[in-house]
């Protein structure tokens, strides 16, 4: 790939659980001098291994143009060859086992694993070979596709268009390579809310079905070169449900991917489409339609089950027990209305079903799973009784925040435990199914918590319809393989290699750092969870256009990168990188702009009114423009109807903000409105020595007529960006303080900004505590009335108990938070200052009182337990604060609202009796519990959706200045 700035694919850079052995023997060329080494598989072996060989040949053709021959008899006589087989499957892979030539420890007798080694004379008249040997079929599979990799094919050339550079010459390294046991049985996807790629499949795949075999086939295999195995197919009225072409089964056990169904597809059943016809077929006595009740029509329902399981017993499959409503909705039992009755029908539902599979399928009928989603977890709390050996599936709240963890008992169970986790999700209290915007710090902390919780039996994660979820899908298969290889301090580096994968090792830092400021930024809103009036337009220097700024300078520097590679890597890169920011930017500038129309209406301006309307109208214009180009132009239009975030059937992204619009007026006037006010200047404008701050005068006009306008300051030490001109609409000018002219102590100045006959005096409040003061602070100096700290700079902390904060880069709204551990460790609920583990944050106080102090933690759940963490300022007494355990599944509560913002707001108070230094201490009471800020308000903090910027500190934050957001000056 030394087009793209990339070696070829060595062992250390694969993904998940490789190893190779160094080695001083020659590579082994697959193809050279114009020549492709013969690739040899037994006919024997299984189909899915024969089919993946298949690939592999094919693999080798993009990159080198020359096909290898594809064997199913061991040549005579051969310089090089390729032996592909399974340990037991393979004859001739069982004899190199049995002469001692290939090293199978840690390979035979596991689950999936694979060894790739060189063997020196491994057969009568075979000079050297490339073995690739797996402990079953999917172990070999992996093997194959692990080589498809090291030469330069990415799992996603297909479905993201990574380009396969062209070499000559091909080789690997001689090995031994091995790919150990995976951490996780089972792991896979569910194909969900799928519309968009219905839509797509039927438009360029196969115009006479809605998704089947040949996409299902694509899909197949993307899935085998991430090196998962489990498909929960795609399930909603717009999609032809998967066992209506019996080929799709058949596939998918010829591939060597587990078919299982989600949780109101009992048994591989899809009530969407299933049900209706077999009802119809099997009217009651009296010719009444059975409902799908099974307090009402358990034989019509239990025969509905059992022959599925029939016709899908000889395929390999994951069996769903239990019960829910039809398409999702709720269990009905119109004969069980009490939760003990319901937890009964449970019961005798998972009965039936489990004597059904026995009678059909037999001992093969594994693994069977359980999945206690929404009203089925009350159910399973409540006493339902499932087999000791049926793996628990544990979902998440649809958020990314898992509801609830096994016990010490069902840890013990031998089916185990799963979790389905949401990656995209359509519902309440709001839908996210148009980008990958899930931080992978949040995703690595959940799935290590439930890791921890000895949850290794089954991941399986909603996708949606796929496409975007690119990056958070092969972090999760990553980590699903080997859940060790990644840590709290290196997340980011998972970016780095799987940039470096797609695009070349050289861009892999610098696309790392513009995904994970993406993530940052959508884990402060979500670009589907934006609506009017969310950021403040007035405060912290307009945090609203300051949070546009960062996405203007990730997008800007995503441009410029994919303005440097060749163009063979434009396509894969707008898709991958480009167009996820782009689009996540312009979602939230059009409600920005929509937002200061309201603004300015409220404000009286005249021009600024109708301009920023325009301005909203435009932005969305341009946020179609590039989806129609990923449509219509990306990859020579290959994605036409994939990419849509306004899907017509399913709960769609925010669409066109509404704006008002002003009749024009030919005149004009003089408006002035300050930073901290929404209209007028009675808020005065607070700077500080410690924070040096930079605040904003917006000068705007009341009519449509040019106005002429002056600023004045009373003071020389206050400086202005702009003093005055000529405007039709706004100005937006900065007031900053020079600080080396500025007298020590308190003062009050004054902005006079002049203009149609009018005179607006805007007031300025100066703190100067003078450059010795600011450099002796030790902590966090309290400015205009709060303290805002990231938990991560703290300032000290005493690990007690075995547990401990830890810092979690990449997660949270700013760079990175503290999390408890380790996640299993007992709740401290008394004495803290002994037993609890704790964080220091030292802290200058400039007045007395008793001030609320917030604690920004992230939401996770617990709904068995409690979420919980202590503050207390110095020596005080420990306050202990409580947060949300459940998922509602409600709007607009407590729930609702942590999810939206991606935290929990938790308030208690803090005594500070004398001015000065004090520490700030916080204690852990539950485990896994994360915190992303503090914020302590001393009577000035106004109200924002984002914490204010950090406070003063001399090593975390020395400068904390802000400001030079979005010039809205007249054009």
């Amino acid at each position: 790939m030394a087009a793209a700035g990339a070696a070829p694919f060595l062992p250390a850079v694969l993904p998940a659980a490789a190893r190779a052995a160094a080695s001083d023997r020659p590579d082994f060329p697959l193809v050279q001098g114009g020549a492709a080494v013969d690739l040899f598989v037994d006919l024997a072996d299984d189909p899915a291994v024969v089919r993946a060989c298949a690939d592999l040949q094919a693999d080798v053709e993009r990159v080198s143009g020359i096909r290898p021959r594809l064997l199913h008899d061991v040549p005579e006589k051969a310089e090089h060859v390729i032996l592909v087989g399974t340990i037991g499957a393979s004859p001739v892979i069982d004899r190199l086992i049995a002469q001692r030539s290939l090293d199978t420890s840690r390979v035979t007798g596991r689950w999936e694993a694979s060894v790739t080694q060189v063997v020196d004379r491994p057969l009568p008249g075979v000079e050297r070979a490339l073995v690739i040997a797996g402990s079953d079929r999917r172990g070999t599979v992996y093997g194959i596709y692990d080589t498809s990799e090291r030469i330069g094919v990415s799992p996603w050339y297909w479905w993201a268009d990574v380009p396969v550079e062209h070499r000559d010459t091909v080789t690997v390294p001689a090995g031994p390579f091995k790919r150990y046991e995976p951490s996780v049985r089972y792991r896979g996807v569910f194909i969900n809310d799928e519309q968009n790629l219905t839509t797509w499949s039927n438009r360029n795949q196969e115009p006479d079905k809605n998704i089947g075999p040949r996409t299902y086939e694509l899909i197949f295999e993307l899935l085998l070169r991430l090196k998962a195995n489990y498909l929960w197919p795609a399930m909603h009225p717009y999609s032809d449900f998967f066992n209506k072409y019996r080929e799709n089964p058949a596939l998918a056990d010829q591939y060597g991917i587990v078919v299982g169904s989600s949780h109101p597809e009992a048994i591989l059943r899809n009530g969407v489409h299933e049900w209706d016809p077999w009802a119809q077929e099997h009217l009651g006595a009296d010719g009444s339609l059975p409902v799908y009740d099974y307090t009402v029509n358990p034989e019509v329902i239990s025969d509905y089950w059992r022959a599925r399981a029939r016709q899908n017993a000889a395929y390999e499959s994951s069996w769903t027990l239990g019960m829910r409503g039809l398409h999702d909705t709720a269990l009905e039992t119109r004969n069980a209305t009490t939760i003990p009755e319901k937890v009964a029908v449970m019961n005798d539902i998972i009965a039936d079903q489990r004597r059904t599979l026995a009678e059909e399928v037999g001992a093969a009928a594994e693994p069977q799973i359980f999945i206690p989603y929404k009203e089925v977890l009350d159910l399973y709390n409540a006493g339902v009784q499932v087999p000791d050996d049926v793996t628990l599936i544990w979902p998440d709240d649809n958020h990314g925040n898992i509801r609830q963890l096994p016990n010490e008992t069902e840890r013990q169970r031998a089916g185990g435990n799963g979790i389905y986790y949401h990656l995209s999700y359509w519902g309440r209290p709001r839908s996210y199914l148009w980008l990958d915007t899930t931080q992978l710090s949040k995703i690595w902390q959940e799935l290590r918590r439930i890791y921890d919780h000895q949850v290794d039996r089954m991941w399986i994660f909603n996708v949606g319809d796929l496409k975007s979820i690119e990056n958070g899908l092969s972090f999760c298969m990553d980590m699903a393989w080997e859940v060790d290889r990644w840590g709290p301090e290196n997340v980011e580096e998972f970016l780095v290699e799987w940039a470096g994968r797609q695009f070349g090792r050289r861009h892999g830092p610098e696309i790392a750092a513009i995904r994970t400021e993406y993530y940052r930024l959508a884990a402060q809103r979500r670009p589907e969870f934006i609506d009017r009036g969310i950021f403040s337009t007035v405060h912290h220097g307009d945090e609203a256009d300051l949070r546009l700024a960062a996405y203007r300078k990730v997008l800007a520097r995503a441009q410029t990168l994919g303005a440097k590679l060749p163009d063979a890597y434009r396509d894969a890169f707008y898709e991958l990188v480009e167009y996820p920011i782009h689009g996540a930017y312009l979602m939230n500038l059009k409600y920005y702009w929509a937002d200061l129309n309201t603004l300015a209406v409220r404000q009286g301006r005249g021009a600024g009114v109708n301009r920023f309307a325009d301005l909203a109208e435009a932005a969305h214009a341009d946020e179609l423009a590039i989806t129609k180009r990923y449509n219509t132009e990306i990859a020579g239009g290959k994605w036409d109807g994939f990419i849509n975030p306004y899907p017509s059937q399913i709960p769609k992204a925010p669409g066109r903000p509404s704006v008002t619009r002003v009749a024009r007026q030919e005149t004009s006037g003089l408006g002035v409105a300050i930073e901290g006010n929404e209209t007028g200047t009675d808020r005065p404008l607070s700077f500080s020595s410690y924070t040096r701050d930079r605040r904003f005068v917006d000068v705007f006009n009341t009519g449509f007529l040019e106005l002429e306008w002056s600023a004045e300051a009373s003071h020389p030490w206050v400086r202005l960006s702009a003093s005055g001109g000529t405007m039709t609409d706004q100005t937006r000018t900065w007031v900053e303080i020079d600080w080396d002219r500025v007298p020590e102590g308190t003062h009050d100045a004054t902005v006079t900004v002049t203009g149609g006959g009018q005179s607006i005096d805007v007031p300025l409040h100066v703190l100067n505590d003078s450059a010795r003061e600011r450099q002796r602070a030790r902590g966090f100096v309290e400015s205009h009335g709060y303290v805002s700290i990231d938990a991560a700079h703290f300032d000290g902390q005493v690990a007690r108990g075995g547990a401990r904060w830890r810092v979690v880069r990449g997660l949270g709204r700013r760079t990175g938070a503290v999390e408890a551990v380790p996640s299993t460790a007992p709740p401290i609920t008394d004495d803290f200052t002994a037993r609890a583990p704790e964080l220091r944050y030292r802290v200058r106080f400039t007045g007395t009182g008793t001030f609320p102090v917030t604690v920004f933690r992230l939401p996770s759940l617990d709904e068995r337990g409690q979420r919980r963490v202590a503050v207390a300022l110095d020596d005080q007494p420990v306050t202990v604060l409580v947060g949300q355990t459940i998922a509602t599944g409600n709007r607009g509560d407590a729930w609702a609202r942590n999810v939206e913002e991606g935290i929990e707001k938790l308030t208690a108070t803090v005594t500070v009796a004398d001015p000065g230094e004090h520490v700030l201490r916080l204690f852990m009471v539950d485990p896994a519990i994360a915190v992303d800020q503090i914020v302590i308000d001393t009577g000035g903090l106004p109200a924002s959706y984002l914490a204010p910027p950090e406070s003063y500190h001399p090593s975390f934050n020395p400068d904390p200045a802000f400001g030079a957001g979005l010039d809205t000056t007249n054009e």
